[in-house]
């Protein structure tokens, strides 16, 4: 048997897709659904380490853009005035400016915003701790996950 031009394959229709209710096609993703029961220690407090540093430096940042700004307008000298003006030494007359060093002030910034980053890393890890614990008593948070079309 021989295939001429008048005789071409054809192939088989595809399958429609049965109309819904509307009248209209609808797509459907495949959805599967996971229950969560343990959630690693060490995962948390890596993530929750990266995290919390991230956020400080960009904290960090934002108060030195301001500390410049002021700086630039005469905001810190004029506080700075202020300062000595309200813990004057007592003698009339005589006061002297309290300094407002950049140095200082973010060396001590970013000793504080370190110990943030490990006192709340450390809450999320006892957190974590806390989940698996409960997840063993109550079977864990059930996630239905869905896949686009």
């Amino acid at each position: 048997m021989s295939l001429t031009a008048e005789d071409p394959i054809q192939a088989p229709p595809a399958p429609s897709p049965a109309p819904s209710r509307s009248g209209s096609v609808k797509a459907v993703g495949r959805r599967t659904r996971v229950v969560v029961r343990k959630v690693g220690p060490l995962s948390v407090l890596k993530f929750s380490l990266l995290f919390y540093f991230c956020v400080m430096l960009i904290v960090y940042f934002a108060l030195m853009i301001i500390y410049w700004l002021l700086s630039a307008i005469g905001a810190i000298d004029s506080a700075s005035r202020l300062l000595g003006y309200v813990f004057a030494s007592g003698t009339s007359g005589t006061t002297q400016s309290v300094q407002i060093r950049f140095g200082a002030v973010f060396g001590w910034l970013f000793l504080i915003g370190l110990a943030n980053v490990v006192i709340w890393s450390l809450v999320n890890l006892f957190v974590a701790f806390l989940y698996n614990l409960i997840s063993d008593v109550v079977g864990g948070i059930e996630v239905t996950l869905a896949q686009k079309p």
